[in-house]
């Protein structure tokens, strides 16, 4: 597929919203992902020297 311009390629011949609100909601589930695992590992880590000491 060719583009002649920046607003053909963000239309992506009529399914734009599909496709970049596909890609939008996959980083942002993607990101909350990271973030609640690392907020598990932080929670594990201070279960874990609790029990240490």
């Amino acid at each position: 597929m060719y583009w002649n311009s920046l607003s053909e390629f963000l239309a992506m011949g009529g399914y734009g919203f599909y496709v970049w609100g596909s890609f939008g909601l996959t980083f942002a589930v993607m990101t909350i992902e990271l973030w609640l695992l690392k907020k598990r590992q932080k929670r594990v880590m201070q279960l874990v020297k609790q029990e240490a000491i």
